[in-house]
């Protein structure tokens, strides 16, 4: 059953379960955590906080709650994202600098706009477009929790002291680590995108077939000993492996490892949430760019897999949501060893060699939500399968992520693939 045909009670129900994690994800932090923003990609917590609610008012209270007036007359300004037709906003960069207002008052605003949706849920008959707009709303702030706990880490890693976001760890069953193994696809045309009933953002329409030659990926992703060896055997120091921006990114910013790791005293150790550790081998290799993905690929004599490949592979050996896929309800909060998994969906997501581009026949909607994501079209990559952070519901065969090739702070990995 979709939301377009639940009940009123699930819709409110389900509105109140999104709108709990987000404050459950924020819980843990200090107050000063949530306003840092060490680059401009990080926003700080108590922003996202604010924005999830003001998209909210933006989206679906002005118009389907008669009479609505906004919580506070300047908070448009402060919380609008990127929404060009919304007005004007407070610049990404300096989103740091917004000591005001404090925690206490976003959650308030948060109080008042939750009470407000819950009226408009309860009191009104929502018609398929309110349904509509809904169900996008839920999907956005499920989206910003996973960004929370991207810029959440990013914070805390950048702290000399390594503070831990939670200090209690799951127990996770030691795994050891495998050996690689090869998922083959055959030659021939096949569908892509979405098809069917369900959510699903604009950029997944347009289904089309797309001919593959024979290939294979690989049955796991590629683990921190395995990148270990590329570094040991100076694979950052060797413009061979490099596309050109890659090589010219790595050496202006001096990266010489993933993102988060830090050579300690003869061993390497790993930043997580739950502090500074030593590095596990058999971990897959998280915060990587495409750049560091598609060099190894390139080091190992392989490549990272189309966006096409990645979709057909995972249609034919994960039909369905693995129940042991590692998203972000088993509150690891880190990549597992892949043990008998492939992977495929939770743990990290895949950088693919595809460029972030429409579909055939893609077309952006009217309005505001228009400027979702066909305007992002241009100098990015698709990844694929969800991370561990993803909540598990959001994630399908057909998503499309997408980031700029020299980004790290997601949670983000490498999967090998060749043709046959």
């Amino acid at each position: 059953m979709t939301l377009h045909t639940l009940p009123a009670i699930e819709l409110l129900l389900q509105f109140r379960e999104v709108r709990l994690r987000t404050v459950q994800i924020c819980r843990p932090l200090r107050p000063e955590d949530t306003v840092v923003q060490p680059i401009v990609d990080v926003s700080p917590p108590k922003w996202h906080l604010g924005h999830t609610t003001w998209f909210w008012e933006q989206f679906f209270l002005k118009d389907y709650l008669p009479g609505y007036q906004p919580f506070h007359p300047g908070y448009a300004f402060l919380f609008n994202s990127y929404y060009e037709g919304a007005g004007p906003r407070w610049q990404r960069a300096q989103r740091g600098n917004l000591t005001r207002p404090d925690l206490e008052e976003i959650y308030a605003y948060r109080a008042f706009v939750d009470s407000q949706m819950e009226k408009c849920l309860a009191e009104n008959e929502l018609n398929e477009r309110a349904r509509t707009i809904l169900t996008l709303g839920l999907q956005h702030e499920e989206q910003h929790q996973e960004l929370l706990f991207y810029d959440i880490k990013y914070i805390l890693a950048h702290n000399p002291l390594f503070p831990a976001y939670r200090e209690d760890r799951p127990d996770f069953p030691a795994v050891a680590g495998r050996s690689a193994g090869w998922l083959t696809v055959e030659a021939g045309i096949y569908p892509i995108g979405f098809e069917g009933e369900g959510f699903h953002f604009d950029n997944e329409e347009g289904r089309h077939r797309v001919f593959l030659e024979a290939f294979q990926v690989q049955d796991r992703l590629v683990t921190n000993g395995e990148y270990l060896a590329f570094i040991e055997s100076g694979g950052y120091g060797d413009f061979r492996w490099w596309l050109q921006e890659g090589w010219a990114s790595v050496n202006q910013n001096q990266v010489d490892s993933p993102l988060y790791w830090h050579f300690i005293d003869g061993q390497w150790h790993n930043a997580t949430l739950h502090g500074l550790e030593p590095l596990r081998m058999e971990d897959p290799v998280a915060h990587v760019s495409y750049y560091e993905a598609d060099a190894f690929a390139r080091w190992k004599g392989m490549r990272l897999p189309t966006e096409f490949e990645w979709e057909v592979a995972a249609r034919q050996y994960a039909a369905e949501l693995p129940a042991q896929a590692n998203f972000m309800e088993s509150g690891a909060y880190r990549p597992l060893p892949a043990g008998a998994q492939n992977q495929l969906f939770g743990d990290l997501w895949e950088w693919t060699s595809s460029a972030y581009l429409p579909y055939p026949y893609f077309t952006a909607e009217e309005g505001l939500i228009g400027e979702y994501n066909g305007k992002f079209m241009v100098n990015q990559m698709v990844l694929r399968g969800g991370s561990c952070a993803t909540p598990k519901g959001h994630i399908r065969p057909t998503y499309r992520n997408f980031f700029h090739p020299h980004l790290r702070w997601l949670f983000s990995g490498i999967r090998l693939a060749q043709y046959r």
